[in-house]
């Protein structure tokens, strides 16, 4: 490892009871805290062996630890022993001390002898020269901890050499000519902009080359996320599944796609020429997507969704090559992935999984065989089909904006690297931001055993006990006749011969077994029928929030609550969700997430409940939006606002006309590529949703949520009335009438509250 010095300041655990100075290990102990601090290390002391176990579980900046064995008075000193095998759990690398003196030493068991790196035995040697062996112990844990592209970074950085390279900003002294700048300067800090550097710099190594410590921290994060290969990625999973599809399909080549795919997957088509066959998932009452079903995925199920698809026309090859599924989907929903290589592999050589919310599932055993690369990859099947995998790094791990990286596992038909990676150079900027590599790679450290599991329990435990608290104030008020918030979750839980209520399983079964999890055919909490038992499964990470209003057979109860008034209310409060549809909104449970910001939302809820039911006035609970829109909420209340929008859905069918919109698969007349070149020869016009009906989609339609092609471009838009346009115009004629809550619908454009959409001539 590099040697170098950064500002992440040294920090030493004491665990002993105050020194003795009346003694002469008590001066000795003491005057070994006074040489280290000299050093420069600064030394926190903990009483007791308790104290340190809490702050060894919340302060990652421990460096070292330095424990008095004879302050551990239990039989067989066990809670020391405890002590350092929860240590080990989370830190294997941290150097731990044992403070003694030589006629205790045959005492100290194996166990504690292994788990610690070395012994302090006082007052025989000298201070200065212990405090020095803790100093070097510091030092090689500093080096080891950061992982080869950072640690090169921060090197180079430290190495303060004149800069006659791009990029302009110089180190950032250019930023300190004038006011804005040196404002930029102090904002960003001195580090960011001394790392951000140019592929000039020979001694990082190149992310086009996959050379140097550029290349050395890609190795790595392939042996952390179970990888042949990985790539880093600083233009998102956007540019990953372009990569990926530019490198495996080709213009008039067959690529079976999950409809419901991100927009990129819809770009990457267009860029490739390739022809997309759908793959239609599952929708339940809420409209959440639920998995593609295992029939759809079959050679049979394959060969009618090629042979009803009217882009294959005659003198094109009906066999795929490649096959893109989402796992996760948004709403956390994952699949067996073995059974989906299973299944698809009897048709296609190449899978690629859309992971782009699911980078952590490799580090948790809860997630077993439900991603892509699962398992030893020592052990991937060569006959198999070759698999890849997507994942925004920055999404639920932790890293910058835009960081992603491409996971390969060869199998069968494989793009070796040479070929791969003259698509990744065509999407790849020649000057990345090393910023967001370096984050690529801490994230690989973070995640690299046994921290990967630690940080993934974390964020399962602290989202199990939402779900619990949340589904225990459900039940209670229920025993009131009276309503709450409740999880889209199973109700209850089977636990050996006996069905237990969610709330009240066992945390540490809902942490551990995956069964807890599983959609269990023809389950009323799920709405997907008579699904595969184990073919999918509920991340408990994802947490979609249930408002009152939708009935379990789909149809609207006499009164409910739009979740778009509560997330309006959530975001004056200063909580952001992450989406919301008519009775759901989707909180992710990140390995970021705190008890006191779960707290904070579920004393948000309760405030909601309050206002909800006192019919509170807007003009105080959503001041901003009674602001922009005195006109039309003047005089109401925040009970009067959900009542006019629950009528509002129920008479525009809003639920209904969205399940039967994304249930039809538009016909196709031109491919992606083929309605792309028109739009660039602008043979497109634009038109209401009324002109629209049979014409054809010159780009995606895309209403958010839940992000899913409603028209993909060059396809039909159907009859007037037909379920596409009967959708859109639910959404046009609702946004006119609750300004503040209109729908973001990409591909759409709205002008005096009238809908167009372009396509084309």
């Amino acid at each position: 490892m590099t040697e170098y010095k950064h500002s992440l300041g040294m920090l030493a655990l004491l665990v002993s009871s105050p020194p003795d100075k009346r003694t002469v290990f008590g001066r000795a102990l003491d005057q070994l805290v006074q040489d280290v601090e000299g050093r420069g290390v600064s030394v926190l002391a903990s009483e007791s062996l308790t104290d340190a176990a809490s702050i060894l579980r919340s302060d990652p900046a421990i460096q070292c630890v330095l424990i008095r064995w004879e302050m551990d008075t239990s039989e067989g000193h066990a809670d020391c022993t405890k002590l350092l095998v929860k240590l080990r759990e989370r830190n294997t690398r941290v150097p731990v001390f044992l403070i003694s003196d030589r006629t205790t030493a045959s005492s100290i068991p194996l166990l504690v002898m292994q788990h610690a790196d070395d012994f302090i035995w006082l007052p025989e040697d000298t201070s200065r020269f212990l405090s020095g062996r803790i100093l070097a112990a510091i030092e090689r844990y500093r080096q080891a901890a950061l992982p080869p592209m950072f640690g090169a970074l921060v090197k180079f950085a430290r190495s303060y050499e004149y800069s006659w390279h791009t990029p302009g900003h110089a180190g950032g002294t250019a930023f300190l000519k004038s006011t804005a700048g040196r404002a930029f300067y102090e904002f960003f800090g001195e580090n960011l902009l001394r790392s951000d550097l140019s592929i000039s710099v020979g001694e990082l190594g190149s992310l086009l080359d996959h050379s140097g410590p550029i290349g050395q921290g890609e190795r790595y994060a392939a042996k952390v996320f179970g990888a042949h290969r990985t790539y880093y990625v600083t233009n998102g999973s956007s540019m990953s599944n372009r990569v990926i599809l530019m490198a495996s399909v080709t213009r008039n080549q067959i690529a079976l796609c999950d409809r419901n795919c991100h927009k990129s997957a819809e770009h990457a088509m267009t860029l490739s020429g390739a022809i997309p066959t759908y793959l239609v998932p599952t929708r339940n009452r809420y409209g959440i997507i639920g998995p593609i079903l295992p029939q759809t995925l079959s050679a049979e199920g394959v060969k009618a969704a090629i042979a009803d698809n009217p882009l294959v026309k005659q003198g094109i090859d009906p066999t795929p090559v490649h096959a893109i599924v989402t796992n996760s989907t948004y709403d956390g929903l994952t699949y067996n992935v073995t059974r989906v290589e299973e299944l698809l592999g009897e048709s296609v050589d190449r899978l690629h999984f859309d992971e782009a919310w699911y980078g952590y599932a490799r580090f948790n055993p809860l997630y077993s065989g439900r991603h892509a690369m699962h398992g030893d990859p020592a052990d991937h099947d060569k006959s198999g089909p070759t698999v890849f995998a997507t994942q925004s790094t920055h999404k639920l791990l932790a890293a910058l904006s835009q960081a992603s990286m491409i996971h390969v596992r060869d199998g069968r038909n494989p793009i070796e690297h040479a070929r791969f990676n003259e698509s990744y150079m065509m999407h790849a900027s020649t000057s990345p931001n090393y910023a967001i590599m370096a984050s690529c790679d801490v994230s690989s450290a973070m995640m690299e055993a046994p921290s990967g599991q630690i940080l993934t329990n974390e964020s399962i435990e602290e989202a199990i006990s939402f779900r619990q608290v949340l589904s225990r104030m459900h039940n209670e008020m229920l025993s009131k006749d009276d309503w709450f918030f409740t999880c889209w979750q199973p109700p209850t839980v089977q636990v050996g011969a006996a069905t237990v209520p969610f709330h009240e399983v066992d945390p540490a079964t809902l942490k551990t077994d995956p069964n807890c999890w599983v959609l269990h055919p023809n389950a009323v909490w799920h709405g997907f029928g008579d699904i595969e038992d184990g073919y999918c499964m509920l991340d408990p990470i994802k947490v979609s929030v249930l408002s009152p209003g939708m009935g379990d057979d789909g149809n609207l109860l006499a009164s409910g609550i739009p979740a778009c008034v509560v997330t309006a209310y959530l975001g004056r409060q200063g909580i952001v969700v992450e989406k919301t549809t008519d009775f759901t909104i989707l909180f992710l449970f990140s390995i970021g997430i705190t008890k006191g910001k779960w707290g904070t939302l579920l004393n948000a809820l309760l405030d909601f409940k309050r206002d909800y039911d006192d019919n509170a006035e807007l003009e105080l609970c959503l001041p901003d939006l009674y602001n922009a829109n005195q006109h039309r909420y003047a005089g109401m209340g925040l009970k009067d606002l959900a009542n006019e929008i629950f009528a509002a859905m129920k008479k525009h069918k809003t639920t209904a006309n969205m399940s039967q919109a994304f249930g039809t698969l538009p016909k196709a007349e031109f491919s992606p590529v083929e309605a792309y070149e028109k739009l660039v020869r602008n043979d497109i016009e634009l038109v209401t949703l009324n002109e629209a009906a049979g014409r054809l989609a010159a780009t995606g339609i895309v209403p958010y949520p839940p992000g899913i092609p409603l028209l993909m471009p060059g396809e039909n838009a159907g009859p007037a009335d037909g379920p596409l346009l009967a959708y859109l115009k639910a959404l046009e004629a609702f946004d006119k009438s609750f300004p503040g809550f209109t729908h973001d619908t990409h591909g759409i454009e709205v002008e005096d509250g009238v809908y167009r959409m372009l396509v084309l001539k």
